[in-house]
C-alpha cells in the first residue's frame, strides 16, 4: 500500500499541524457542513487527503487486529481489536448509500429466484405426485331435486339426470369425429392441457370478466367427471394437475370415451347415448353424420343450441353448418361426405316426465332460473344433476286458482269446431307478486309440458304491453316533471293528473322545444286513438280512464323518454324489455315485458312507491347445507309515496270507471289498467288491490314461425281488448285468491305536483296542487288516446268565472257559437282570423251542444262544426300524428 494511504498506529506517530498547518486548529473535515462539530477518535490521523478505505481493506485490517481500520465508519468494535461478524445474508447492504442500500445485487437475485424455482418445481411434483384420479364408476351418480310449496310440502320431484355409461365403440364414429372437430381438432396429438387458455381463463376469473370453459377435450373430461362446474381458481388448479396426470396415463381412445359418457347435452340428457335417445330416439352408434354434428353442436351450451327452443333455432342451425364444415377442414369427413347433409336434422319432441304436467314444468322453471341467477356457481347442468332442496314461494291454492280461471274463461269463449282459425293457437300468460315483498306466489305458464307447451308464458319475452305502459308515463311526468315549464329551481315542473292535454286523433306531436315530431315519412307525426273522436282538452285522469293514446305520446314527449324508461326501471321493468325511447309511440307500450315483470311493477304502486324485486325460492340446500344468497331482497325506493299513492287514484278510476270496470266484480278496492296493442296482437290487464298485483296477457303465436298473429275475431269478437277476457280472468282469480284476506282500502293520495295544462288548452279556476281524486267518468272506449301540444307556456287562471270544466268536453248545456270559425291554431286554440268570442275557448270545439259525460256513454265529440286541421304554424298550441295503436 502506497505511503499517502497510509495510517499510523493508534497513540504514535507525530500529528501533523491542523488549519494549514497551524496546531491546534480545526481540520477542513470538522468546519464542514457534515463534519462541524465532530473530531476524530485519537489516533487516527487528520488528513482531507486521505480517502475512505474499501470495505474489502476494512475487514483486512479488522482480521489483522484493527491496525488498519481504526476509523470510526469502519467497525466501533475495532477499538477492543475484534472486527464486527459478516452477516450471512447482507441486507440492507453494508456500505452503499440511499436507493441503493435497498436494491438487491445481482447475486441476491438470482440465488432469490433459484429458490423460489426450487420450491416451485417441489411443489408442483408433490401436487402432482399426490393427485389421485377417481374411478368413473364413483362420479356418474344423480339424485333428485326435490320443489316445495309456499308452506313446506313437497311440490315435485326432479332432476335425476338419464344417463347411460357405453363403450366408444358403441358410439358412432360420427359423433367421435364431430365432437373432435368442434372441441379440439388437435385432440389425438396435443398434451391434453392448453397453458394459454387456461391462463387466460384465470385471468378472467381474477378480473371478473366472462368465465369460459375448459379448452381441450381432455380438460373438459375432468371438469365434467371429476370436478364441479364452479369458476374456481382452486378447481382450476386441480383440473391441471389431473389433466396431467390422466394425460400420462390414460390412452386418448379411453379420454375420449369419458368425454362421451360424462357431457351434458340438455334435455336432461347425460352422455351421447342418452343424449341420441333424447333428440332423434335412437342408439348412440346409429347417428349419421348429420345428426352428430347437431349433437356435437350442444356441447357448447344446450340452453343455447337446442333448436327445439324458442329463439334457438336459426343459431342452431348456423353452429351445424360450421361444425360441418370444420370436419371437412379438418380432415374428420369428406366433402363428399358432407354434401349429404343438405336439410337440418330436425329433433323429436320432449317427451316430458308425467310429474311436471299442468302448472309443475312452469314452476320448477322458474324457481330454476332464479336459482342460477342467483349463484353464477349452479348451472342448467348442476341442476339435472341434482341433489338440491328448492324452496319455492309459490301457493298451491293461488297457483291452482289462477290456472282454473284461465281454464274457465278459455272453455267459455274459444271454440276451436266454430272457429278453428281464430280461436286456435291462443296463449295466456300471468303472474301474481305480494306488494311491499316480491313474492311471486301464483303463476300460469301455458298448458302444460303434456300438451306440447314447454314455453313458460308468465316470462314470455317479445308480447308488447300497450296500454299497461302507460301509467310509467304519468308516473314520470309526477315524478320527474315536464320540460315544458319550471319551477323556481329552474327543473321541470311536477304535475298532477288534473292538467290537461289534446285528445283529438291524429293529432301533432310535438317536441319539447315546439318543433313537430316528423315520422318515417317524412312528415309531421299524427298520432291515432283507438276511434275518431274529438273530444278537445281531456285531464290526464280522464285520458288514463278512457286510454287515450294522443295525451300520453305527447306527455312522453314533454317528460322525455328515457325519463320514462328509468322510472320504469326503477318500478320493476327490466332494462332489456325496453323499445327505443326515442320513438314517438314508447308511451303506447311497444316494449315487450314479461308478465312476472309487469305484475312486479304494479306492485311498486301498490306498496307505495316501495320496489321488491320478483323472487320465487326462499331456500336452497344441497347435501344438508343451507346455501347463502337466497334471503328476501330489499325494499327499494322506485317512487315519492305521494306520486304512488295519486297514480293509484288514478287507476282505480280506471277500474271503476274506465276500461277496466269488468273488475269491479271483485267487491273490493282495485286498481289497474287496460292495454291493447297495434293490430289487436296482445290484450293485457294488470290490477292490483293492497295485497296482490296480478297481470294477465293474451296473445296468438304461430307455434311454427313464433309469429304474433291478430286476436280479431277470437272469441267470436270483433276485437279483444284488455278490459275483456284478461280482465274476467283477472276478477275470477283474485275473488279466490283474496277470499281469506280482509278488504283493504289503497292510502288517500297527498298533494303531489301541480296543474300543467299543455299549450292551448282553456284556462281554470284553479292550478294549485291537489291530490287526485277518484271521479265518475264520461265514455269509457275501448282505448283510444290522448295528445299533448307543445311546449309553450299554458294559459295562466284568470278569473273565478271561468268553468271548471272545459268547454265542450264535459260541460253540459249549451255552448256559445264563435263569431269566427277559422283558426291557424293547430291545437284548436285562438288563433289568428278575429278570434273565438270570449265565451268559446276553443273554436270549432264547442260550436254545438254538448251532452253531459255522465249522462251519456256516446261519443262526446262536437257534431255540428267540424273543428279546423291543426297546421305547422309556430302558433300551434299543439299537434298530433299518425302512430300505433294502443
Amino acid at each position: 500500500m502506497s505511503e499517502r494511504r497510509r495510517r499510523s498506529p493508534a497513540g504514535g506517530g507525530e500529528q501533523p499541524p491542523g488549519d494549514n498547518g497551524r496546531p491546534g486548529g480545526a481540520g477542513d473535515d470538522e468546519l464542514s457542513s457534515g463534519g462541524l462539530g465532530r473530531r476524530r477518535p485519537s489516533g487516527v490521523r487528520e488528513t482531507a487527503q486521505q480517502p475512505r478505505m474499501t470495505r474489502a481493506e476494512m475487514r483486512k485490517a479488522g482480521q489483522k487486529g484493527g491496525r488498519r481500520g481504526a476509523a470510526a465508519p469502519a467497525a466501533p468494535a475495532g477499538r477492543g481489536g475484534k472486527p464486527g461478524k459478516k452477516r450471512f445474508i447482507d441486507y440492507p447492504r453494508f456500505g452503499k448509500q440511499g436507493v441503493r442500500r435497498w436494491l438487491p445485487s445481482w447475486k441476491q437475485w438470482l440465488t432469490a429466484f433459484l429458490l423460489v424455482f426450487a420450491a416451485g418445481v417441489g411443489g408442483v411434483f408433490f401436487i402432482y405426485q399426490s393427485t389421485t384420479v377417481p374411478p368413473l364408476k364413483d362420479l356418474v351418480k344423480g339424485q333428485n331435486n326435490i320443489y316445495y310449496w309456499a308452506d313446506g310440502s313437497e311440490m315435485t320431484r326432479k332432476g335425476e339426470a338419464n344417463r347411460q355409461i357405453v363403450e366408444l365403440s358403441d358410439i358412432s364414429p360420427n359423433l367421435q369425429n364431430a365432437v373432435i372437430a368442434a372441441e379440439n381438432s388437435t385432440f389425438r396429438t396435443d398434451s391434453g392441457v392448453d397453458p394459454v387458455g387456461m391462463m387466460r381463463a384465470v385471468y378472467n376469473m381474477a378480473t371478473g370478466g366472462e368465465t369460459q370453459g375448459a379448452s381441450t377435450i381432455t380438460q373438459q373430461y375432468v371438469k365434467n367427471a371429476y370436478l364441479t362446474q364452479e369458476q374456481t381458481l382452486d378447481r382450476k388448479v386441480k383440473e391441471f394437475f389431473i389433466t396431467l396426470k390422466i394425460n400420462q396415463t390414460t390412452e386418448k381412445p379411453d379420454i375420449l370415451k369419458g368425454y362421451l359418457n360424462t357431457s351434458w347435452f340438455g334435455r336432461g340428457a347425460e352422455g351421447a347415448q342418452a343424449a341420441a335417445q333424447a333428440y332423434y330416439g335412437i342408439n348412440a352408434k346409429d347417428l349419421d353424420l348429420c345428426q352428430s354434428a347437431m349433437l356435437a353442436g350442444l356441447l357448447k351450451g344446450a340452453g343455447l343450441y337446442d333448436p327445439s327452443l324458442k329463439g334457438n333455432h336459426e343459431r342452431a342451425e348456423e353452429r351445424w353448418n360450421w361444425i360441418l364444415k370444420r370436419m371437412v377442414e379438418t380432415n374428420n369427413t369428406t366433402a363428399e361426405e358432407r354434401a349429404k347433409c343438405t336439410t337440418f336434422p330436425e329433433p323429436i319432441k320432449v317427451q316430458p316426465s308425467a310429474n311436471m304436467n299442468g302448472e309443475i314444468s312452469y314452476l320448477v322453471d322458474t324457481a330454476n332460473k332464479y336459482v342460477m341467477s342467483k349463484d353464477p356457481k349452479i348451472d342448467a347442468r348442476a341442476i339435472d344433476k341434482g341433489g338440491f332442496k328448492i324452496y319455492t314461494t309459490f301457493e298451491k291454492e293461488k297457483v291452482d286458482a289462477l290456472k282454473k280461471a284461465v281454464d274457465d274463461v278459455k272453455g267459455e269463449t274459444l271454440n276451436l269446431q266454430k272457429r278453428p282459425e281464430q280461436d286456435n293457437w291462443v296463449q295466456f300468460g300471468a303472474a301474481s307478486v305480494r306488494p311491499g315483498d316480491g313474492a311471486l306466489v301464483a303463476i300460469y305458464g301455458g298448458d302444460g309440458v303434456e300438451n306440447q307447451h314447454f314455453d313458460n308464458n308468465a316470462d314470455a319475452k317479445g308480447v308488447q304491453v300497450g296500454s299497461t305502459f302507460k301509467p310509467f308515463v304519468l308516473a314520470a311526468a309526477m315524478q320527474i316533471g315536464v320540460q315544458t315549464q319550471t319551477d323556481e329551481q329552474g327543473k321541470p315542473k311536477r304535475i298532477n293528473a288534473d292538467s290537461r292535454y289534446l285528445s283529438d286523433d291524429k293529432s301533432e306531436i310535438r317536441k319539447p322545444d315546439g318543433s313537430l315530431v316528423i315520422g318515417d315519412d317524412g312528415k309531421p307525426y299524427r298520432q291515432k286513438n283507438e276511434d275518431s273522436g274529438k273530444r278537445g282538452y281531456v285531464s290526464l285522469r280522464q285520458a288514463m280512464q278512457n286510454s287515450y293514446n294522443v295525451p300520453f305520446v305527447q306527455l312522453n314527449q314533454d317528460v322525455g323518454g328515457q325519463n320514462v324508461a328509468n322510472i320504469a326501471e326503477a318500478m320493476g321493468v327490466r332494462k332489456e324489455s325496453f323499445a327505443d325511447p326515442k320513438t314517438p309511440t314508447f308511451a303506447l307500450g311497444t316494449s315487450t315485458v314479461s308478465p312476472i315483470r309487469m305484475a312486479d311493477a304494479y306492485a311498486t304502486l301498490a306498496a307505495s312507491g316501495k320496489q321488491a324485486d320478483p323472487y320465487s325460492v326462499t331456500k336452497v340446500e344441497v347435501s344438508g347445507k343451507e346455501l347463502a344468497g337466497f334471503g328476501k331482497p330489499e325494499l327499494k325506493p322506485a317512487l315519492e309515496p305521494a306520486v304512488a299513492d295519486n297514480l293509484t287514484d288514478v287507476l282505480v278510476n280506471v277500474a271503476k270507471n274506465g276500461t277496466g270496470k269488468l273488475s269491479n266484480g271483485l267487491g273490493r278496492p282495485v286498481a289497474g289498467k287496460t292495454g291493447t296493442t297495434d293490430q289487436n296482437k296482445s290484450a293485457w290487464w294488470v290490477g292490483y288491490t293492497p295485497q296482490l298485483s296480478t297481470s294477465v296477457a293474451m296473445w296468438r303465436e304461430d307455434p311454427a314461425k313464433h309469429e304474433r298473429l291478430s286476436l280479431n275475431g277470437t272469441g267470436g269478437k270483433d276485437s279483444i281488448h284488455g278490459g275483456d277476457t284478461p280482465t274476467d280472468i283477472f276478477t275470477r282469480y283474485m275473488k279466490v285468491a283474496l277470499a281469506n284476506e280482509k278488504k283493504m282500502d289503497f292510502p288517500a293520495p297527498q298533494p303531489v305536483g301541480s296543474q300543467v295544462d299543455s299549450s292551448g288548452a282553456p284556462s281554470t279556476a284553479s292550478a294549485s296542487p291537489s291530490p287526485t281524486m277518484t271521479e265518475t267518468a264520461p265514455t269509457t272506449a275501448p282505448e283510444p288516446g290522448a295528445q299533448q301540444p307543445t311546449q309553450q307556456q299554458p294559459q295562466q287562471p284568470t278569473t273565478t268565472q271561468q268553468p271548471a270544466c272545459v268547454p265542450g268536453v264535459d260541460c253540459p248545456g249549451t255552448v256559445p257559437t264563435p263569431t269566427q270559425t277559422k283558426s291557424t291554431h293547430p291545437g284548436g286554440g285562438g288563433g289568428g282570423g278575429g278570434g273565438p268570442s270570449p265565451s268559446c275557448i276553443i273554436p270549432g270545439l264547442c260550436t254545438s251542444q254538448q251532452p253531459s259525460p255522465s249522462a251519456s256513454t256516446s261519443d262526446p265529440s262536437p257534431t255540428s262544426t267540424k273543428p279546423p286541421k291543426p297546421t305547422t304554424s309556430p302558433s300551434a298550441s299543439g299537434g298530433a300524428q299518425p302512430g300505433a295503436a294502443p
